[in-house]
């Protein structure tokens, strides 16, 4: 394939469709572990063309989502600072910490915060003003983690003491040995995402398939890609074989980006992360080295740890980890909108609640999530 509309070809999809039936003899209950997966079955309606034995849910793949909300009354803290210029990604400003407050009411209120499309651009800010303190609030999985590491190393090397980082990354495989050892785990298969290995290979999941036993297939974000990904993972669960697989062969290799393994390790160590929805995961975080420990705007600033606690109104927790569908929260599209929203998922372009309500609100919810 060579074109994008190549992968969104309706009957290629039924065809695939097709084989998942013929292929199928009993159910079975696959998580996506990536907000793009998730918003591409809502839009396209993937999950309606599936049989009724497979069932789809969604996981904590959207970066925004899991972001606890400790780090997000962090970030409000830094960004009331009159030195401070805070910058992040777009989504970020809409997602609300304590009381509801979120970074746009902060700047209406006279804060200085910027959104910015690359990280590299917190160098030119910290540049030309070196009186301010320039604060990235570096969030994502492995795959935006090279491009914040890339900053500190270049304002090292270009000698920026005025440039830090508010850290929240997050590792894929820990969530998912999260999930698979809860207690109420119902999942007997993954599809991992593809861009996430493009950097970081697919090496580290053998080990998961291995020892719980469940099929890992790493899995690209069209249509075709997801229908081809189910697939693949429903042939392994029938012939009881639990292997890592690429689907996403066109940008994923087994080893990864080799330059950028080899930054992160230069400028990130892996620790203890809490995740909203989940709760803290051993291991499953990256934090900077303690070389690189003059661009950690947590210990620049002295934050305070935090210990906020979720709006009880809100399900995130469950919808994070395939427990509920968003439409199943009670307050979904009512008290908990994409203008008023409860919780990060019904704010980031990559939450689960927020492609429902975009493609699915009018939906009557049904138990046992989503199809």
């Amino acid at each position: 394939m060579k074109y994008l509309d190549e992968y969104r070809d309706r009957d290629a999809a039924q065809r695939c469709a097709e084989a998942l039936r013929r292929r199928i003899t009993r159910p079975w209950t696959i998580m996506e572990v990536c907000g793009g997966q998730t918003h591409a079955i809502v839009r396209f309606g993937l999950d309606a063309l599936l049989p009724d034995s497979v069932s789809l849910v969604h996981g904590p793949g959207c970066p925004v989502c899991v972001t606890p909300l400790e780090r997000i009354d962090q970030a409000l803290a830094l960004a009331r600072r009159p030195e401070v210029i805070l910058c992040s990604y777009g989504d970020m400003l809409r997602v609300p910490g304590s009381g509801g407050v979120d970074l746009r009411q902060v700047k209406a209120e006279g804060g200085d915060v910027r959104v910015l499309y690359s990280p590299l651009d917190a160098l030119a800010l910290a540049a030309a003003h070196p009186e301010r303190e320039v604060v990235f609030f570096a969030v994502g999985f492995e795959t935006t983690a090279p491009a914040h590491a890339l900053l500190v190393e270049q304002a090292r090397a270009r000698g920026l003491t005025n440039v830090s980082l508010l850290v929240s990354h997050v590792l894929v495989p820990p969530a998912i040995e999260a999930i698979l050892t809860a207690p109420a785990n119902r999942v007997q298969g993954f599809l991992a995402a593809g861009h996430v290995c493009t950097i970081m290979g697919v090496d580290e999941y053998r080990p998961l398939a291995a020892r719980y036993r469940v099929p890992i297939v790493v899995t690209g974000f069209e249509p075709l890609d997801i229908l081809q990904g189910v697939l693949l993972c429903v042939r392994q669960l029938e012939e009881g074989r639990a292997e890592v697989e690429t689907q996403y062969s066109r940008a994923v290799r087994d080893g990864g980006n080799q330059h950028a393994r080899d930054l992160l390790t230069r400028v990130f160590e892996t620790g203890p992360r809490s995740w909203r929805g989940l709760g803290p995961i051993p291991e499953s975080g990256l934090r900077l080295r303690p070389e690189r420990a003059e661009f950690d705007a947590e210990r620049r600033f002295q934050l305070a740890p935090g210990g906020a606690e979720e709006p009880s109104e809100c399900r995130a927790g469950d919808v994070l980890t395939g427990v509920l569908r968003p439409t199943e929260c009670p307050a979904f599209g009512t008290r908990c909108t994409p203008e008023t929203p409860l919780g990060a998922p019904m704010v980031s372009t990559e939450g689960a609640c927020a492609a429902y309500y975009r493609y699915r609100r009018l939906e009557t919810a049904r138990p046992g999530g989503a199809r």
